[in-house]
């Protein structure tokens, strides 16, 4: 399964109807900003495709003073396509990584640079971490969900405790490269 907007839109309204705006924010603050990031640019093409195929079905919403907002909702149709998108085998998981950028030229940046870069990635998972936790605590989670809440707290824990493990070996690194430089002047 390649995950793409489409099996993304079709994810969130599998769990219940929402607009446009909603998916956008499910998608890059919600429980589902770990899959797939979504723009509204890509969105509402991908929604307006989904409702030409009879995948989703769209009613609009008066509210007072503001303009009509249009709910989107899943039709079986459009639930059987997902069960299918899930039915493929899952792509690879990508990671892109800026701290890893910073790691691999670290004998660059020197070592007070790689210890911050550290310092600040611990920093992140640990916010990451209490957001799994707060997703977890503001819903009552299904068993599926909350066991991708625990993976991913796993997963996030154990890269923490690797670098508080190995963060002297690239310090080393770093510190090394400097020694050289330094001696080389």
């Amino acid at each position: 399964m390649d995950l793409s907007v489409r099996t993304l839109c079709l994810a969130i309204l599998n769990f219940g109807d929402a607009t446009g705006y909603e998916i956008r924010k499910l998608s890059t603050e919600g429980k589902f900003r770990y899959f797939i990031e979504a723009s509204f640019g890509s969105i509402y093409p991908t929604l307006a495709r989904l409702e030409a195929e009879g995948l989703v079905t769209v009613r609009e919403e008066a509210l007072p003073g503001k303009p009509a907002r249009k709910i989107y909702s899943l039709t079986e149709s459009g639930r059987t396509e997902f069960v299918k998108l899930l039915a493929a085998p899952p792509a690879p998981d990508t990671y892109r990584s800026p701290f890893l950028l910073v790691a691999m030229c670290a004998e660059l940046v020197g070592p007070d640079v790689i210890s911050a870069a550290i310092d600040h990635r611990i920093s992140q998972v640990r916010s990451e971490i209490e957001t799994l936790d707060g997703i977890s605590q503001e819903s009552e989670c299904q068993p599926a969900a909350q066991f991708i809440l625990d993976y991913g707290r796993h997963c996030m824990t154990q890269d923490i405790r690797f670098l508080e493990d190995n963060r002297s070996r690239i310090e080393n690194i770093a510190r090394s490269a400097e020694s050289a430089r330094e001696a080389a002047e």
